[in-house]
C-alpha cells in the first residue's frame, strides 16, 4: 500500500513508547536510532524486544524511569521509549481500489469507517481490534477526529504498523464511492431496528461507527444502506465505541468463518 508523505503530521521522528508498539515497529522494519529502557524495568516482554533490537542492530541505552516519565509526559511507557520515523497514512484512493479488487472474491472485503472518533485511546483500541479481525482498511475524517499519533500507537499495541489507515475529507462522498464498488454500507445506531447479528456480513461490507454520544452524523447516517444495533439490557444506553467495534467486527468474522 503506497503511503502519502505530504501534509502528514506523523512524518519526521515521533516518540513511540510501550513494548508492543516498539516490537511491531521493528517487525515492520521501521527501526529507531536507539531504544531507551528504564533502569530496573521488569516487563517480561522486554526480553523479546531486546532480542529483536539486536537482530535489527538497534542500540539500546538505559535511563532513569523519571527521565522516561518526563520525555513522554506520563507514566504509561512500560519502561521503554524510542524516537522513530512515523508511518504515514495510506493513500485513500489506492486503499479504495485495493478494497474494490476483493469484491466478488472468496475473501469479500471488510472496511471500517470512523465518523468523528475524537479520543485517541478509543481510536487505538478500535484499530487494534480491526487489525485482529482482518479488516482491509480504515478510513477516518481529516477534521474533527483523532489522528494517528503516539497515543494511538500505544493504545493499538502496534496495530498501526500493519493496518492501512487513510484520511478523507468527506465520509459521505467516500460512502458513495464504496457503493459504486458494490460494498454494502452498514451504520451502527442505538435506534436501529435490526440487530447486528441479523445482518449478512458475508457480503462485501463497510462498517460505519460514530462518536460516543453524538453517534453518526446525519448525512453519513442517511447514506448508509442499513443500520444495525447492539442490544443492551442494562440501564446505560450505549457501549464504548471501541467495545462496539469489537462486537460488530467479530460477528462479521464469525459469519465469514462459518459460511
Amino acid at each position: 500500500m503506497k503511503k502519502k508523505s505530504s501534509g502528514n503530521p506523523r512524518t519526521g521522528r515521533g516518540l513511540i513508547y510501550g513494548v508492543n508498539p516498539l516490537i511491531e515497529s521493528l517487525r515492520a522494519n521501521r527501526a529507531p536510532r536507539e531504544i531507551v529502557i528504564a533502569e530496573g524495568a521488569r516487563d517480561a516482554r522486554l526480553h523479546d524486544l531486546i532480542e529483536l533490537a539486536q537482530v535489527k542492530q538497534v542500540p539500546i541505552k538505559y535511563a532513569s524511569r523519571a527521565a522516561l516519565d518526563r520525555e513522554t509526559g506520563n507514566t504509561h511507557h512500560q519502561g521503554v521509549i524510542a524516537r522513530i520515523a512515523s508511518a504515514s497514512y495510506a493513500d485513500a484512493a489506492e486503499l479504495l481500489d485495493s478494497i474494490a479488487e476483493k469484491v466478488g472474491t472468496a475473501n469479500q472485503p471488510l472496511a471500517l469507517l470512523l465518523d468523528g472518533i475524537e479520543d485517541p485511546r478509543n481510536l487505538g483500541a478500535i484499530l487494534r481490534t480491526a487489525e485482529c479481525a482482518g479488516v482491509d482498511g480504515v478510513f477516518i475524517p481529516e477534521r474533527r477526529a483523532a489522528g494517528l499519533n503516539e497515543t494511538v500507537a500505544k493504545a493499538s499495541a502496534g496495530a498501526v504498523e500493519h493496518l492501512a489507515v487513510a484520511r478523507v475529507t468527506n465520509l459521505s462522498l467516500l460512502i458513495r464511492q464504496l457503493k459504486e464498488r458494490n460494498l454494502w454500507i452498514v451504520g451502527t445506531a442505538a435506534d436501529a431496528s435490526i440487530d447486528y447479528t441479523d445482518w449478512d456480513w458475508t457480503r462485501a461490507s463497510a462498517v460505519v461507527l460514530g462518536a460516543e454520544g453524538s453517534g453518526l452524523h446525519r448525512l453519513v447516517r442517511e447514506h448508509c444502506d442499513g443500520l444495525v444495533k447492539i442490544p443492551v439490557r442494562g440501564k446505560i444506553e450505549s457501549l464504548n465505541v471501541s467495545v462496539a467495534a469489537g462486537i460488530v467486527l467479530y460477528e462479521a468474522l464469525r459469519q465469514r468463518s462459518t459460511r
